[in-house]
This record gives structure tokens, C-alpha cells and sequence, in this order.
């Protein structure tokens, strides 16, 4: 259920202008490429006008998922650890959102310094058969993830029921769209970013959640 919605502008990534320059700090290949990414360029595209926010109360289904250091966890006892959480869904070949995306991530690890420890920051593949754990930490390592952002892979099945919980399941990868979601603690209503969220407007809206919670 939607408690708050609100569409501001600003703060966001210039997709088109950073889509091939964060491919490569992504690390990924020109052999990872899928063939034709036109329409997920178009997302990006449409994405840069606006962000969305929304507070959202999303029930997390009991499942498994195996984390880039080989480790099967639980959800959602994965989520509530007592940390706040940043989550993404993600995948390793994707060219054009997921490139922007985690770069957004490691640049909010940046800004939040030494406190970044007291935040999880979780990307989830949609792509599980492709994306293996260590596939994953090959990507992790390129990005520059820190102990507190972790990366995570499964069967296709629970990855297809994670996506479902968050109303981030599109059908195909390829349909994929940028969402982030920013939660102050366990219990605590969701906030989801709609768009190309920047990282200093990440940043800000996890800074708000702590600050009331």
C-alpha cells in the first residue's frame, strides 16, 4: 500500500551521456552485450525528466538467495539486521540502466564515508541462470563494493517471487526499469525511488528516513 507519493525533478544521473563511460568502470565485455538494448536506452531516457517517490509497505517472502561470497542467506532476515537498507535490482550484462545505476551506488558508498558501515546496500540480480556468485563478485570487486554493499544471485524462481514482492517484476530483464528502495529499519515503511535517482539525492533521502526514525 502507498502511503505518500511525489514526483520531484533534478538530482539525476545524465543517462545518455554516461551510459558508455560507466559500462566500462561496470567492467563489463562487449560479449556480455545483449543485442538489441534500443528500448532499455529509451528508459533511461524517459527516466531523466523525473523521479518518483513513493512510501510503500512491501511483505518480504521467505526464500533463499546466495550472496556473491558463495554464502546462502534468508530473506528477510538478510534485510533486518537493524541496519537501513538500500536495494537495487540489477543484472551484469545489462548496458544501459545498470551501468548508471550501481555507479550510483558506489558513489553514495563514497559520500556516506565511514558511515556507510551503517547502512546494507543490497543489488540483486534478475538475471540468476547468467549472473553466478562469482560472476557477482567479479563485478562487486570492479565496482569497488565495500563489506556493507553485497551482491546477490538464486534460482530464477525466487528471484522472479523477490521482484514480484517489490513490484519491480517486468516480465524480462530487458524490460528492467531503475527503481531504488531506501528503508530506515526493520518495520519501517519502504521509500522507493522511481528513476535515475542521483546519489546526492540517495544520499539525502536515506539521511531523512535516520534522521526520523
Amino acid at each position: 500500500m502507498v502511503g505518500k507519493a511525489g514526483v520531484f525533478r533534478g538530482g539525476l544521473v545524465p543517462a545518455v551521456l554516461c551510459i558508455s563511460a560507466l559500462f566500462a568502470m561496470a567492467g563489463a565485455r562487449a560479449e556480455d552485450m545483449p543485442v538489441d538494448h534500443q528500448h532499455h536506452h529509451d528508459h533511461a531516457a524517459m527516466q531523466a525528466a523525473e523521479i518518483r517517490r513513493s512510501e510503500v509497505n512491501y511483505q518480504v517472502p521467505a526464500l533463499s538467495l546466495m550472496r556473491q561470497d558463495g554464502k546462502s542467506v534468508r530473506f528477510p532476515a538478510e534485510l533486518d539486521d537493524g541496519r537501513a537498507v538500500m536495494l537495487q535490482f540489477i543484472y551484469t550484462s545489462c548496458t544501459a540502466i545498470c551501468p548508471v545505476t550501481t555507479h550510483t551506488f558506489a558513489q553514495v558508498q563514497d559520500a556516506l564515508g565511514k558511515d556507510s558501515s551503517k547502512v546494507h546496500m543490497l543489488s540483486i540480480t534478475i538475471d540468476p541462470e547468467y549472473d553466478t556468485a562469482p560472476r557477482l563478485q567479479s563485478y562487486a570487486k570492479k565496482l569497488g563494493a565495500g563489506p556493507q554493499w553485497q551482491f546477490y544471485t538464486g534460482t530464477l524462481r525466487d528471484s522472479v517471487s523477490l521482484q514480484k514482492a517489490f513490484d519491480a517484476y517486468r516480465g524480462d530483464k530487458m524490460n528492467h526499469v531503475p527503481v531504488t528502495y531506501l528503508r530506515a529499519a526493520p518495520g519501517k515503511p519502504w521509500v522507493r525511488l522511481d528513476g535515475l535517482a542521483s546519489a546526492q539525492e540517495t544520499v539525502k533521502q536515506y539521511r531523512a528516513l535516520v534522521a526520523a526514525r
